[in-house]
């Protein structure tokens, strides 16, 4: 029988790798809630509806989604993205009438395209959502959020924020109209995939990562230009905390982001070290996406983290000892009898330090196979179990990071050696 591999696009994770993912799926939860973002979880699965509503013309909802009918005929998708479920799961809980709440998640999301390096079908990211405020304090609490998150993993030099205006939706509405005229000239010159938006949604061509499409941008309308004055000011004053927080950034008036939902400030993390997908970080407000799914009006904003990106980041600048440091005791058992034993004396220790990493060996290899396992495995300690140890009910101790001599201990002794090294209460 032949073996069945990974669906295309959808990625194993090994411990190894698994190791460095909790580093910084850690780390950011720390931040979040210093902060006083609370975890929220909401399903992988929701109603179509739900993303069809709230990015109707987006490429997630035109291309990307996976969708199918469940057995009573309902259209249900795998979510693209975490801020509409975020949302839905808000009003369902009336979280918003109870409070402004600051609320962050991680988790898996789903993406029919092509995989490439910083890229594939399930991924996934780390967000969080703020709502409630209208003021510009919090989109700038937010983005001092995340490049708090890059100073904590020690990347913070590697990627630089981008940001832009994009006021509102009758700003959207006059700048789409202006790039149609402005692309009609070009119409012959645009691939397949510009065509389609600029029939759809003209300021989805922003987002192309075509050079002669890049290139016709050069000469396009500005988006600056059709901002109204009170969105202007507000983002202004965004400006001023940001560069109070001496938080370094660049102006990118043709960032739009690639969900329908967005309005007024929309930002960018990228780094120059990921190649053609080199967002690690994007979010913005969406003061209507609130009203749209059924609640009343709310600002919000909020951001997401692609983990996947960031990873990458983090191998390419990053020196982090990955070595299983989980492991305190390796236990060496010779025997059956010897294995019974460990079980027995691992779970005492537990009950006295739950923190305490136990790994007892059952294979019944050779000693000398044992101890490379135990040296490998990252434990300090080797607990030899063999037939004179079991004879004299003791055991012996190897000190796996020193030249120490192997020592033979009663286990009342053992209990005191751990509690020393380990200073147990």
């Amino acid at each position: 029988m032949s073996k069945i591999a990974s669906v295309r696009g959808m990625n194993d994770l090994a411990p190894e790798e698994v190791r460095l993912w909790n580093v910084a799926e850690e780390t950011i939860k720390k931040v979040f809630n210093s902060y006083g973002y609370e975890e929220i979880r909401f399903p992988i699965i929701e109603k179509t509806e739900l993303f069809s509503r709230s990015n109707e013309s987006a490429d997630i909802v035109t291309k990307e989604m996976y969708t199918f009918e469940d057995k009573g005929g309902d259209s249900i998708s795998l979510r693209p993205e975490g801020t509409a479920g975020c949302v839905r799961s808000a009003i369902d809980n009336d979280l918003i009438r109870i409070d402004s709440p600051r609320l962050w998640y991680q988790g898996p999301m789903f993406r029919y395209e092509r995989p490439q390096k910083g890229r594939s079908r399930q991924f996934h990211q780390s967000s969080a959502e703020a709502f409630g405020i209208r003021s510009a304090h919090i989109d700038a609490e937010l983005i001092i959020l995340s490049s708090r998150i890059w100073k904590e993993l020690g990347v913070e030099s590697t990627i630089n924020l981008e940001i832009n205006n994009i006021g509102d939706e009758r700003t959207r509405q006059s700048y789409a109209e202006a790039l149609q005229d402005y692309f009609k000239s070009y119409e012959k010159e645009l691939d397949e995939d510009s065509q389609r938006k600029l029939n759809e949604n003209p300021l989805r061509i922003l987002d192309s990562k075509s050079e002669s499409i890049r290139s016709l941008l050069n000469n396009a309308p500005d988006i600056s230009d059709f901002i109204p004055e009170d969105s202007k000011a507000e983002f202004s004053e965004l400006i001023h905390v940001l560069e109070d927080a001496e938080i370094q950034f660049s102006l990118n008036t043709k960032l739009v982001r690639g969900l329908d939902y967005y309005n007024q400030t929309v930002y960018e993390w990228k780094s120059g070290l990921l190649g053609a997908q080199d967002t690690v970080c994007g979010g913005g407000r969406y003061d209507n996406l609130v009203e749209e799914l059924g609640g009343k009006p709310c600002p919000a904003t909020g951001f997401s983290i692609g983990m996947e990106r960031l990873i990458l980041l983090m191998k390419e600048t990053l020196e982090i000892n990955l070595d299983n440091k989980n492991i305190d005791l390796f236990f060496v058992c010779l025997s059956k009898e010897g294995i019974q034993k460990a079980i027995m004396y691992s779970e005492s220790l537990r009950e006295k330090a739950s923190e305490l990493g136990i790994k007892i060996n059952m294979g019944l290899e050779s000693a000398g196979s044992q101890f490379k396992k135990a040296d490998k495995s990252g434990a300090m300690f080797a607990v030899i179990l063999g037939d004179d140890e079991l004879q004299n009910n003791t055991i012996s101790l190897k000190d796996l990071r020193s030249k120490a001599d192997q020592e033979t201990l009663s286990y009342e002794d053992l209990e005191k050696r751990i509690e020393k090294t380990y200073k147990l209460d």
